[in-house]
């Protein structure tokens, strides 16, 4: 799906997504990432599906000092276990979890009233999921 918002040239926004990607300003990333006003990253848990998020993942986050993390869990709505987002609760960071298309749409929208925003998304492997500690050869 595309996405359209007239805004301030210079932002980084959602301007389409899929099952399996995202497009940044027309850019396309298969890779879970974290879009932030400051840029985009690629995240600590790109190549895990949503099973192998840990504490760690979400103290990464944390250090990001953002008012708000937007969650994008793929394509079905999937809350991670409270102990996994403490590190968010400590930093005072609001979690919202939703699915692809929720993200990009709220992302940009609250990007566009100056929010301090991070879109944390999920784009599980296509190849079925990794989990850690598995042997992947």
């Amino acid at each position: 799906m595309k996405l359209h918002l007239n805004t301030d040239a210079n932002l980084r926004l959602f301007t389409g997504y899929g099952d399996d990607h995202v497009l940044i300003n027309g850019h396309r990333h298969e890779s879970s990432l974290l879009l932030t006003p400051r840029g985009v990253e690629i995240a600590p848990w790109a190549g895990l599906d949503f099973e192998a998020l840990t504490a760690a993942h979400f103290e990464w986050v944390a250090l990001r000092e953002l008012d708000i993390l937007l969650l994008g869990t793929g394509t079905r709505l999937r809350f991670p276990h409270p102990s996994l987002t403490r590190a968010l609760v400590d930093a005072r960071i609001g979690l919202e979890v939703m699915d692809i298309g929720a993200l990009c749409r709220t992302y940009n929208f609250l990007i566009a009233e100056g929010r301090n925003v991070g879109a944390a998304v999920l784009i599980e492997p296509a190849n079925g999921p990794v989990h850690l500690g598995e042997n992947t050869q």
